[in-house]
């Protein structure tokens, strides 16, 4: 079981303003700070996502084929939270809508940093 998804950032506070707004969406908020990293969460919940100035001291870059999932409650989350996204800086990778057969319904876009990810419910 994944305990949380770190992502790297070059903008800690840009990549902040972001997943705060993502978050709150989701009903939670930061769970874990420090000056180069962020963490957003419920403490004993589900997967939490973090935003991270890499420890190495170089450039964040992303990760081809990585891409961090977000588990919506409904469709109209997963379009509200296309819609932050969009609105906070983050790109577009596919607008929100069913995927295939089976209740799988998506939208996909990447943070201010090129990170991909993925808002989802299923059935």
């Amino acid at each position: 079981m994944i305990g949380y998804v770190t992502l790297g950032t070059n903008d800690l506070a840009r990549a902040a303003a972001f997943y705060d707004a993502i978050a709150a969406e989701m009903g939670t908020g930061r769970m874990m700070e420090f000056d180069t990293f962020i963490a957003w969460g419920t403490p004993g919940g589900g997967c939490g996502i973090a935003a991270t100035k890499p420890f190495d001291g170089a450039e964040a870059t992303v990760g081809n084929g990585v891409m961090a999932a977000l588990e919506a409650k409904d469709a109209e989350q997963v379009d509200r939270l296309y819609r932050i996204a969009l609105d906070n800086g983050g790109s577009d990778e596919g607008a929100p809508g069913p995927r295939g057969d089976g209740g799988f319904y998506a939208a996909y876009f990447r943070d201010p940093d090129g990170n991909k990810l993925n808002a989802f419910v299923m059935g």
